[in-house]
């Protein structure tokens, strides 16, 4: 399983970059786990758009949704110039349908998940868990059958994070407050509650994502590092995590 940070910011993208968004690969297949404002443009850095073969979205907020749009223009253009007809598989769920009904368009076909159950998508499973934020999100634990990531979404602190993260090899975690900020009430977390599920839960590896437009972010990094003993980066642009 390989995975690359494409969007790590919150709210909106930073100059030259994009929010919320990451590509895993395995076998030549590549899913894009959310599409943040900004995406589509630094996604062709890595791969050609028309190599996604699907998309899973963990909520309908803009900064995790916003390049949706100009995604499905993409794959409009390019079935047009190469006269093909090749449809995109949207992943979503049912909570918000105005959002999930967004998802169809000419050639990208919205499929809902159900939280209850495990998404198989290519060679990639997808279990889920509700999180705490303002509207219906789901973090993810994906596993190739060898190794496996947790990708906590937005949400604000739950302890509920540390069994659905146990032994993973990567933690992917909401980072939007520095340690001492209460984001509770925004659905984020802070550099420490990120470390401590990390610890508790005996991961192997920590990336912390989704930052602030305030402060110094090397703090967020040196604050995680104060409670969890394995490796913490931060999320950046090109950011590849396994092969």
């Amino acid at each position: 399983m390989k995975v690359t940070v494409i969007g790590f910011w919150g709210a909106y993208p930073g100059n030259g970059s994009a929010t919320s968004s990451y590509l895993i690969e395995k076998d030549g297949f590549t899913c894009l786990i959310d599409c943040g404002s900004g995406a589509l443009s630094r996604i062709q850095m890595y791969k050609d758009v028309m190599e996604i073969d699907a998309v899973i979205l963990s909520h309908y907020h803009n900064d995790h949704v916003a390049d949706i749009g100009v995604l499905q223009y993409s794959w409009l253009v390019q079935n047009s110039i190469n006269n093909t007809e090749k449809i995109l598989p949207i992943y979503g769920h049912l909570e918000d349908k105005i959002g999930f009904e967004k998802l169809t368009h000419n050639f990208t076909e919205a499929i809902a998940y159900d939280p209850e159950s495990v998404l198989v998508v290519g060679p990639f499973s997808f279990t889920f868990m509700k999180t705490e934020h303002p509207v219906p999100c789901y973090a993810m634990r994906i596993t190739d059958g060898d190794k496996a990531m947790v990708y906590t979404a937005d949400s604000s602190y739950t302890d509920n994070f540390i069994s659905f993260s146990q032994d993973a090899d990567l933690l992917i975690t909401d980072c939007n407050f520095y340690e001492g900020q209460d984001g509770r009430k925004a659905g984020h977390m802070n550099s420490r509650e990120g470390a401590e599920i990390a610890k508790h839960a005996g991961v192997k590896q920590l990336i912390l994502s989704h930052h602030p437009h305030f402060g110094n972010r090397q703090d967020l990094l040196i604050q995680a590092r104060n409670y969890f003993n394995g490796p913490v980066q931060l999320a950046d642009e090109g950011l590849i995590w396994g092969k």
